[in-house]
């Protein structure tokens, strides 16, 4: 078994005017599209690794030959990372969250106002390239922000991402050029909390045994 490049969840120019049409083809298309294939060529010779999912091999690193680990470490978080941060999204979205989420962020930032300017300055002082995350902590179970650089994730230190913001200079620099912080302002238009309020609540089917191991779904139902 293969991986595949997931379809979108919607049209590529139905994020405009935030995130451009020709951005997220190339965005998607390309970049998303080279992890998976670079993914799947390291694994090639090894048949038994295959069918792993991209988060297994992320935290499996010691059951992977030494020849591929970096390349798989690269390739698999560009792959995972991308899949959640295509669901992050959405047309006609934004607004605030609700609920259990909302309550969760109060509690963590004081209020959504504050998550967001925390969130967004974490974002503009990542140095290079690399991801901005809002993530259950795997020593509490409360939420807390991160930032990886490259493909890094936080999963590998057991946290569970919730929602997560793309700061590789590919997702906005056809647009926005040089200028990060008007990508990160306008990202806010976008953002998906009804997914993010899923996962935080549900988790992702995907990672469900994950998810139950760390006791992350027993701690949302508290």
């Amino acid at each position: 078994m293969k991986h595949e490049l997931p379809d979108l969840p919607y049209d590529y120019a139905t994020l405009e005017p935030h995130i451009d049409a020709r951005t997220m083809a190339l965005h998607h298309g390309r970049h998303h599209a080279g992890y998976v294939a670079r993914l799947n060529a390291a694994l090639e010779p090894y048949p038994e690794l295959q069918h792993r999912s991209a988060l297994w091999l992320l935290l499996n690193p010691n059951k992977l030959p030494g020849n591929i680990r970096t390349a798989v470490r690269n390739n698999a978080g560009g792959h995972f990372n991308h899949s959640l941060f295509w669901r992050a999204m959405a047309p006609a979205a934004g607004g605030e969250p609700e609920g259990v989420l909302a309550d969760a962020i109060a509690r963590a930032f004081g209020d959504l106002s504050q998550f967001k300017a925390r969130f967004t300055d974490a974002g503009a002082k990542l140095f290079g390239c690399g991801w901005v995350w809002l993530a259950r902590a795997q020593q509490d179970g409360e939420l807390r922000l991160y930032s990886t650089a490259g493909h890094e994730t936080p999963v590998t230190q057991g946290n569970y991402p919730i929602l997560v913001n793309d700061l590789w200079e590919h997702a906005y620099y056809l647009k926005h050029e040089n200028r990060r912080e008007d990508y990160l302002a306008g990202w806010w238009e976008v953002v998906n909390w009804k997914e993010a309020a899923r996962r935080f609540e549900h988790g992702d089917p995907a990672e469900r045994r994950w998810v139950t191991d760390l006791g992350y779904l027993r701690a949302a139902a508290a």
